[in-house]
């Protein structure tokens, strides 16, 4: 019985000892897979919100006090440079240029017979003087009336796109008052605000006279058909928020676009000679980024790394590690600080040829 029992111990022993060492070499026998941080010459997209603007966008005003007589548009409706809009009530005007019409034609005559006396050395030059003066001033008041009584007129100064109205047909309005807005949507003026660091990457490698081509993301996460330039950057930087404004220029041939709408600006930004890797071959702790360095002696150590911009499945590093450095791809989970592995290299061309990259 003894001799029964001191068998089966040395064969638990035997067998757990082979287990081990099953598990041992299964786990020596794991290969990893190893890439290497690329340089090259890449760019990103980043994306900023945006305020879209009509460059031509008025008020459209009451000149003279009156009743607002006819209406001969309605809102949202494309009107002509000219076309007539509004009419306030112009009997008041019509009446006032009707009384200076007459003062004026009463001073013509009365001016022609003056002459016809100072011609005939009648009356004394200075008569003469007096009355062409009268006549002069005559005509002015007629003129000043002529102007009011068109200014009960509310014609559209540009083509455009007529907003709600903010008054109703028979309404008592003043003079100032708000009728309408008219914009012109042909070309529109986006504005967006850039940080102040970005600005600085933008303006060191922009140059002289050139532009920043720009495409609109519109509130439908659709990418607008038509390309946009940045053209204009406000002179001061915001003290409270440290951005500037850039100011990009759309042409908006089908008139999709309209004042007062959003979206987010893409700009594209080249990079030159940056540092990328896998973003897969990362992993974070305590909200740092890290990635595992493979040593000449097929160690890995952890580093930490400071990420300067992200692309899809790509990052570019700022800080942490240099171009041709191996790290590891996949399995960094399974690994600690300093351990040594086995792996399989694989050309950085190769793995981001299998990710999504942005495209050119």
């Amino acid at each position: 019985m003894k001799k029964l029992l001191l068998l089966a111990g040395v064969g638990a022993v035997l067998f757990g000892t082979g287990c081990n060492t099953h598990r041992e070499e299964s786990e020596s026998e794991t290969r990893f897979l190893v890439t290497s941080a690329v340089q090259m010459d890449t760019a990103i997209t980043r994306q900023y919100v945006c305020q879209v603007r009509s460059i031509s966008h008025i008020e459209l005003r009451a000149l003279e006090r009156g009743y607002l007589k006819k209406i001969y548009i309605d809102e949202g409706k494309f009107v002509k440079e000219g076309q007539l809009l509004f009419q306030i009530m112009p009997n008041l005007y019509q009446a006032e240029f009707q009384k200076a019409q007459a003062e004026a034609n009463f001073a013509e005559i009365e001016y022609k017979n003056t002459k016809r006396l100072a011609d005939s050395n009648v009356v004394a030059p200075n008569e003469l003087a007096m009355a062409k003066a009268k006549l002069n001033k005559a005509q002015a008041e007629m003129s000043l009336a002529e102007v009011h009584l068109k200014f009960t007129e509310i014609k559209a100064p540009f083509d455009g796109i007529i907003d709600r109205f903010h008054v109703r047909l028979g309404s008592l309005v003043g003079e100032g008052d708000l009728l309408t807005t008219l914009s012109d949507n042909r070309q529109l003026w986006v504005y967006f605000n850039v940080p102040e660091a970005e600005y600085l990457d933008y303006a060191s490698n922009l140059k002289k006279d050139s532009v920043i081509p720009v495409k609109l993301l519109m509130a439908n996460g659709v990418v607008f058909d038509q390309p946009g330039a940045v053209k204009t950057i406000e002179a001061d930087f915001d003290n409270e928020t440290g951005n500037i404004a850039f100011r990009a220029t759309f042409p908006n041939p089908a008139g999709i676009l309209r004042h007062g709408e959003t979206g987010n600006i893409l700009m594209r930004i080249p990079l030159a000679n940056a540092i990328i890797i896998p973003q897969k071959a990362t992993f974070e702790i305590m909200d740092k980024k890290y990635v595992y360095v493979v040593t000449k002696d097929n160690h890995v150590q952890l580093r930490l790394i400071t990420i300067g911009a992200e692309m899809p499945d790509l990052y570019v590093i700022k800080e942490g590690v240099a171009a041709g450095e191996r790290i590891l791809l996949e399995g960094v989970r399974r690994v600690q600080n300093n351990d040594v592995i086995k792996y399989d290299y694989q050309d950085p061309k190769t793995v981001m040829s299998k990710l999504q990259l942005p495209s050119e």
